[in-house]
């Protein structure tokens, strides 16, 4: 199957909540583990387990595990097995961005079937032009795998960018939105090239057109601690909601090791509620 077909399903039947694992050294520290690669591990699979038969996605911080270099990346591994290991889909959230061989390394070290760092998908970005993701984007379709690209990010430097217009008189964000729209078109139902579009966002201000996401998935970080609600999901994204995922970290993160269940149960509750609306 492939990524899109994979994605489908576990939206259809565990909902749309994708769960960050984000060990931040505060949230090591409230969660009463060591700032290193145990506290790490210990903190990752606290996630996966939590996480594990109420929602069908997780999504690693590559760059907290990464800070603590080789023995923080041994801990990664370590949590991206478990979590396939408990049947969820994992998005590496690694934003990874290059041309040529150096880029297919990359794809090849995250999407690679047995790999240490497999995932199922992978963030990537596209500074270097939306060409660049090609060889990428080959390596995940021909591993039944899936890309995330950066297209309008919540971060708010990000806007003079992402809005700037290109010579065809679209925002360099919407000419990302419309590139990946075509490769999913290729596809037969929810493609496996998705989107990182922020919930925080007025994608129309961007200038992305919400016909051109219908085929396509969506990452939406922004969501709880960032201040995008869970109740506007079809105000944000429209007939394209179905195919968010719904990204949340620190304000679930933040219910401690005793409350993460509830957190996670809680905020899958509204993001069925709000699709439901």
């Amino acid at each position: 199957m492939s990524f899109g077909q994979r994605l489908r399903a576990v939206l259809d039947v565990r909902g749309g909540l994708c769960v960050g694992i984000d060990p931040h050294a505060f949230l090591l520290e409230e969660w009463a583990l060591g700032d290193d690669a145990a506290g790490l591990r210990e903190f990752g699979l606290r996630v996966v387990d939590a996480a594990s038969d109420r929602v069908g996605i997780v999504k690693p911080q590559v760059a907290f595990f990464e800070r603590h270099g080789s023995a923080g990346l041994a801990a990664l591994e370590d949590v991206l097995a478990a979590a396939r290991d408990a049947g969820l889909l994992v998005i590496a959230d690694a934003k990874r961005g290059d041309i040529g061989s150096t880029f297919d390394a990359y794809a090849s070290a995250w999407l690679t079937p047995g790999s240490p760092f497999e995932a199922d998908a992978l963030t990537v970005s596209t500074y270097l032009g939306i060409g660049s993701v090609s060889g990428p984007r080959a390596i995940a379709l021909g591993s039944g795998k899936g890309l995330f690209v950066l297209a309008a990010t919540s971060n708010t430097e990000g806007a003079s960018l992402q809005t700037a217009t290109t010579a065809s008189g679209s925002t360099v964000a919407g000419s990302i939105v419309e590139e990946v729209h075509t490769w999913n078109a290729e596809e037969t139902g929810l493609g496996s090239i998705g989107l990182v579009l922020g919930a925080t966002l007025d994608l129309d201000a961007f200038g992305i057109d919400p016909a051109h996401l219908e085929s396509t998935p969506v990452l939406a970080p922004g969501f709880g601690h960032q201040g995008a609600r869970i109740a506007d999901l079809r105000r944000l994204y429209g007939n394209a909601a179905p195919n968010v995922i719904v990204s949340a970290s620190r304000s679930i993160l933040a219910a401690g090791p005793s409350g993460i269940a509830a957190a996670i149960e809680s905020q899958a509750a509204e993001v069925s509620e709000a699709l439901a609306a």
